[in-house]
């Protein structure tokens, strides 16, 4: 009998994108979760945009303008030439910052930490428990 052994798993990084219609209501919802694995060298996001949340807390909200933000997001965490300055950055620096504070309607939730052998899965199960 051969004993299987279990994946090798790394540690990560997630933080949650919110969506804060009215910033000087403070109210938000989640619409997003960047996630980074230093030893896969991993950076990647999943987004998801309620609308149905947006109206309840602003009738009056940019939806375009929010969808256009969170798709900032998401070119940064590809890198390549669509990400900007940030091209040349390694997955570390671009998911800092990410992740760093801002006051603006997308902004980013407190940092969290697990263990996966698969990034990229995490991400998905992430964005189906804490976004949609």
């Amino acid at each position: 009998m051969t004993e299987q052994s279990a994946p090798e798993r790394h540690v990560f990084e997630y933080a949650l994108v919110r969506v804060v219609p009215r910033v000087e209501r403070g109210e938000q919802f989640n619409a997003g979760v960047v996630v980074y694995c230093r030893a896969k060298s991993y950076v990647g996001v999943r987004t998801h945009l309620d609308e149905a949340k947006l109206r309840a807390l602003d009738p009056e909200a940019d939806a375009d303008g929010i969808r256009a933000a969170l798709g900032a997001v998401e070119r940064i965490c590809e890198g390549g030439e669509a990400a900007g300055q940030a091209e040349r950055d390694e997955a570390g620096r671009r998911f800092r910052w990410l992740i760093a504070p801002r006051s603006t309607v997308v902004q980013p939730g407190p940092v969290h930490t697990g263990l996966t052998a698969d990034p990229e899965a995490e991400a998905d199960r992430l964005l189906g428990l804490l976004v949609r």
